[in-house]
């Protein structure tokens, strides 16, 4: 029965087919061969319950946020401003690519997004300002990563959903990790700059430094305000994850019109993206419940775990053969489907190990991190890519490596330390 599910999984997603039909055809195929009766019938009641819960109700608005903050020009004048306060460090400009990213990574829940936006920035600047391109252009893949990472992210809320875990406290998880990782990256890049210096670019003017970065704090102020909305609003109790998504869908509808660029034009684009990319993540999030209730319906989820655990590893042992597993297959297998497809598989082994389903969840997000950068089929390389326009390939590739070690690294800080995951969810509950 193990060998069948994870012949298929190869096979299906080796002929490259749409992930909801690949794993739509695995639980098909599981049930007609293993199930004691025909589970196809549940369909139409999976399909109802997966997409009515209430806390999936977040994720387009999430989208959506992000949508109006690259439609609307947002995401331009908060690079700008971030730009002066990293004027004197070497290598500024991707020091910059890094910040924004976080900062935007707090309002969009979206790595794809944060990736796209701050790239479209960054990119034209790249040539202008002498950089090394791999340096430069992993530092965008990456840093839109972060968008997974620091809350609100979309891809907490379907972990959450399959795990029966509070998003509220994945949210606190990733906090403290999400900005430690963007100043990893950051120390690495000081560090390969002081050693290479001609990767640093150019030396920026300092006459009017300080007048730049007062000027430039109103820019700063909408995107730091709508993470107080959003991530506020939870933690003070006024509003659940969904409810403060649909606050912080307010506020940015409200700071795009009092720009003036609430347009008909920025509006149906807005819409048109939204709708795309919720479309794709709910229809593999029907799929994905339908394969969970085929492989607990026929004993393939406790066979796994008995097998696993009858290995007789270390849990330390165990935890670190899981985390090099998905450093592998996140080199084939595109994040949310990686996620979908082996969460109700891997979290029963990692909670009977000892961990705390929270802390895994931040240390799983960290590798679907690294699979979005990883090739062949890294999703952020391909993004940024795009946007570039041209060049080569292989340079992504390289410059993407070394931000994929930090990550391994913050997984090691993790396991270390589990609380600097753990601290802050038990904090906000005394």
């Amino acid at each position: 029965m193990i060998g069948t599910a994870f012949t298929l999984l190869v096979v299906l997603v080796g002929i490259s087919l749409p992930v909801a039909a690949a794993l739509g055809l695995m639980a098909y195929v599981l049930s007609e061969r293993f199930a004691f009766f025909p589970m196809t019938g549940a369909i139409g009641e999976l399909a109802w319950n997966s997409s009515n819960d209430f806390i999936l109700i977040a994720a387009p608005m999430f989208i959506m946020m992000g949508e109006l903050m690259h439609r609307s020009g947002m995401s331009e004048r908060l690079f700008s401003a971030l730009t002066p306060w990293f004027a004197r460090i070497p290598g500024r400009l991707i020091h910059t690519n890094i910040a924004a990213s976080a900062i935007f990574a707090a309002t969009s829940g979206s790595s794809v997004a944060t990736a796209a936006t701050i790239g479209t920035v960054a990119i034209p600047n790249m040539d202008k300002g002498g950089y090394n391109r791999p340096l430069f252009l992993g530092s965008i893949a990456a840093g839109g990563t972060l968008g997974i990472l620091i809350p609100p992210s979309i891809n907490m809320i379907i972990y959450a959903v399959l795990t029966d875990t509070s998003v509220a406290d994945l949210y606190a998880a990733g906090f403290i990790p999400g900005f430690l990782l963007a100043g990893l990256f950051s120390l690495m890049v000081l560090a390969l700059c002081l050693f290479r210096p001609q990767w640093a670019g150019p030396k920026a003017e300092t006459a009017n430094l300080w007048r730049e970065r007062v000027s430039g704090l109103k820019n700063l102020l909408p995107p730091l305000g709508l993470f107080l909305v959003v991530v506020g609003s939870i933690y003070a109790g006024i509003a659940t994850p969904t409810e403060a998504a649909a606050l912080g869908l307010m506020a940015t509808l409200g700071l795009v019109a009092a720009n003036g660029q609430l347009t008909v034009p920025v509006l149906l684009r807005a819409f048109e993206g939204t709708v795309r990319t919720t479309c794709m993540v709910m229809l593999i999030v029907i799929a994905a419940f339908f394969l969970n209730f085929v492989m607990v319906s026929i004993g393939l989820v406790k066979a796994i775990t008995d097998t696993v655990l009858a290995l007789g590893l270390s849990p330390l042992g165990m935890l670190i053969a899981i985390v090099v597993f998905y450093l592998i297959l996140g080199c084939f297998m595109e994040t949310l489907s990686m996620m979908i497809a082996t969460t109700p598989v891997v979290v029963p082994v990692i909670v009977a190990l000892g961990y705390s389903p929270v802390w895994w969840g931040i240390v799983f997000v960290i590798l679907m991190e690294a699979a979005l950068i990883t090739p062949p089929v890294g999703l952020n390389l391909y993004v940024v890519q795009a946007v570039r326009r041209g060049g080569a390939f292989a340079d992504l590739c390289i410059g993407a490596l070394p931000f994929v070690v930090m990550m391994i690294v913050m997984i090691g800080i993790l396991i270390a330390f589990p609380q600097l995951a753990l601290w802050l969810p038990a904090l906000l509950k005394a």
